[in-house]
């Protein structure tokens, strides 16, 4: 009994010195959104449909991306194109898409599916809202242009030695 308190002694006092070794570190701050935050280019965050260089909608309406995603956060209804309002390439397009970004959990699976590439997952991480129903994106609002200025793409080709929090600066002998 003596022997499993003072193992527990032990791993308290390492715990402690993880902590203590942590707490006197500056920390890291980004002041956001004044100054752009850093994410990865392999980052998954706000859903954007895209369109071709000529406007048309990318998406079919095939429904692929609905199918494959694991929560059944989107909605797709397929309508035919006319010869006098064409919206896609195609013979169908989406009459109505919607994301429940409240059940979203941007596993990418629909980014993966879609066979014309149509829905992307680019790199906004802003996606709070206020009321509850704002979180269901429609259509309209995956279409347009969204390109924030709080976002900067690091690149994966230079390694940029930037201090984590309770890491300070050491440069590498190299």
């Amino acid at each position: 009994m003596i022997k499993d308190v003072l193992k527990g002694v032990v791993q308290i006092a390492r715990a402690m010195g993880v902590t203590l070794k942590y707490f006197f570190a500056r920390p890291v701050t980004n002041e956001f959104p004044n100054e752009p935050v850093a994410v990865y280019p392999r980052f998954r965050g706000r859903h954007v449909l895209k369109r071709y260089d000529n406007g048309l909608e990318r998406c079919i309406g095939c429904s692929l991306c609905a199918a494959a995603c694991p929560t059944d956060c989107i909605y797709v209804e397929a309508a035919e194109n006319t010869d006098e309002e064409r919206y896609s390439p195609g013979e169908r397009y989406a009459k109505v898409y919607e994301i429940n970004m409240l059940r979203c959990i941007f596993c990418g699976y629909c980014e993966e599916a879609c066979p014309t590439e149509a829905i992307v997952l680019e790199h906004d991480f802003a996606l709070a809202e206020y009321n509850r129903w704002d979180a269901v994106y429609t259509k309209e609002r995956l279409l347009e242009p969204h390109a924030p200025s709080h976002i900067v793409v690091r690149s994966d080709e230079v390694f940029l030695d930037v201090p984590t929090w309770g890491k300070t600066n050491v440069k590498s002998k190299a």
